[in-house]
């Protein structure tokens, strides 16, 4: 039991930091190499969370943060 009680734990947190970063990029003055600085950090926290879970990442959390990026910059 307390093994899920961690894993929700640490799913809650980066759920908390990915959409943090989402909102922070939407709304800050921020420069695109920063803003892809940020998303690089969280990935790096994300896998440190959960290690060897890259391909998981990539699935879910990549698309929100490319999409973010595009938006933002109009990028294509």
């Amino acid at each position: 039991m307390d093994d899920i009680l961690l894993e929700e734990k640490k799913l809650r947190r980066l759920r908390f930091v990915v959409d943090f970063a989402l909102e922070f990029i939407r709304t800050q003055d921020i420069s695109q190499d920063h803003a892809i600085r940020i998303v690089e950090g969280v990935r790096k926290h994300a896998l440190n969370l959960f290690p060897g879970k890259e391909e998981t990442f990539d699935i879910i959390y990549a698309p929100r943060f490319k999409r973010t990026l595009n938006e933002k910059y109009k990028r294509d």
